[in-house]
Formats: C-alpha cells, structure tokens, sequence
C-alpha cells in the first residue's frame, strides 16, 4: 500500500467548509501519480516509453467529507492486472481511522503511439505486482454505466462548455477530475453527493466543445458529456443522499 498525509486546504473546501468532491479526485490521482513517480515509473518515464495509464471508470463511495485543516491519510494499492487492464483502489482516511471516502477504478495500460491499447509491460508488472493487495471488500458496480429508456426520454440539453487550458493534463488531453469539475455544475443546490460512478469513452483535448446531457433519476443524477456529434465522451452518476457520518475503521486492514 502507498500512501501520503496532507491537511485539508482553505482552496479545497466549499462554503460549508468540507472538501470539495472534485478536490477528493485530485488526492487520489495525486496518490497514485506520487506513487509512479516514487516507483521511477512516473510521468516522465511514461513519456520516453510512449506508454500511458488511462483511467476507464471510477467508482467513489462517499462516507463523509474531510473538514477544512483536518489531516488526512490517502492511500492506493492494485489488486489485479488482466491483459491490458489494471485494477486500483484507494481509501481516504483520519487521524483516527475513521474512513472517509472508498474507491475503485480501472485503468488502461495504452500505447500512445498507435494510441491503443498494450498489454502491461513487464516493468510495470514487476514494479506494481509485489504492491498488490486484497480489493475492498463490498458491492461494486460494473465499469459501463447504462441508462433507462424511460430516463433519456426526459434528458435535458445544456449549454456547450469549451476545454480550456486550464483543463489539460500531462496527457495533453483533459483531465478526469476536471470532467468531474464540469459535471458539478450541473446538480441541485443542497445535493450531498454520497456516490460518484464515472465512465469515459473517449478523451477531450483543448478547444473541443462538450455538450452536457442532464438526466434526473430519483436519488440520482447522471450528467453526460458529448463531443458535437453525439458521442460520448463520459458518463457520471452522482448519488444524491441525506448526510451521513461513516466510521468505518477496519474497513482495510
């Protein structure tokens, strides 16, 4: 397992004073990204082998959010690799163990020449299949999100958002947090986001127009981000519930 500790920053929280939801993203790609490149196997590394990680889906289970200068624990470690997929999961955690927030995704190991996929070669096999770990225990959802007939039919269009600059990453494509950044915009006020499920299908690079499609489920809401011809770029499900506080301490020991 690898993990770091940090404090909750003014510049993560909301007006409540909690961690916001894209913040969380950012400290788990940042634990694996600091992970690679502790393991030599960073960004640079990955540029020279023209090789990239590429995260499929996410799936987040929200437990409760981090207060504002609360120190915090986030961890990441494998659990399996198949073919060319690598599977992840990462935990979020107090000074005292209480556990806030669980996640697991999925990444494609790509070649970033022929821009397809590769299988995972063997230097990351040998750095990454000692790190391996049991995956946390639960129901997890399937990678692909479908969505019901009768819910598309009451979709709404909204205004195109144009990738900025300030949305590209070392990928030079959008980055997945910053989707996420879009997809909040797009929720009721008042909404305790306590899931998140995340497809992508495609990348968006600088100077594409997304088109957003809002669908409104009950306790639920599934924002979609299409390029101008209707293809999915990525799907979000955002689970809508009452606060709750989870303390769930030996949920990965």
């Amino acid at each position: 397992m690898y993990s770091f500790s940090n404090r909750v920053r003014y510049s993560e929280v909301n007006s409540e004073k909690e961690l916001t939801l894209p913040s969380l993203l950012d400290y788990l790609q940042d634990c694996c990204t600091f992970e690679s490149e502790d393991f030599g196997v960073g960004v640079d590394y990955l540029a020279k082998e023209q090789v990239a990680w590429i995260l499929s889906s996410w799936e987040i289970k929200v437990y409760r959010y981090p207060q504002m200068g609360q120190h915090i624990k986030v961890s990441t470690w494998p659990y399996a690799f198949r073919g060319f997929y690598g599977y992840r999961n990462f935990c979020i955690e107090g000074e005292d163990g209480e556990i806030f927030a669980e996640a697991n995704s999925v990444w494609v190991f790509m070649d970033t020449e022929k821009m397809r996929p590769a299988r995972v070669s063997e230097r990351m096999q040998e750095v990454y299949i000692p790190e391996i770990r049991d995956e946390i225990p639960g129901e997890w959802a399937d990678r692909k999100i479908s969505l019901p007939d009768e819910a598309v039919q009451k979709s709404v269009e909204k205004e195109p958002v144009r990738v900025s600059r300030f949305y590209i990453d070392t990928n030079h494509h959008m980055n997945n947090g910053k989707y996420i950044l879009v997809a909040e915009e797009y929720l009721p006020e008042q909404v305790f986001v306590c899931g998140l499920r995340a497809e992508y299908r495609k990348a968006a690079m600088l100077g594409d127009m997304l088109y957003p499609v809002v669908t409104m489920e009950e306790k639920q809401i599934t924002v979609t981000l299409a390029d101008e011809k209707g293809a999915v770029i990525c799907h979000h499900l955002l689970s809508d519930s009452e606060k709750r506080k989870g303390n769930h301490k030996n949920a990965i020991r």
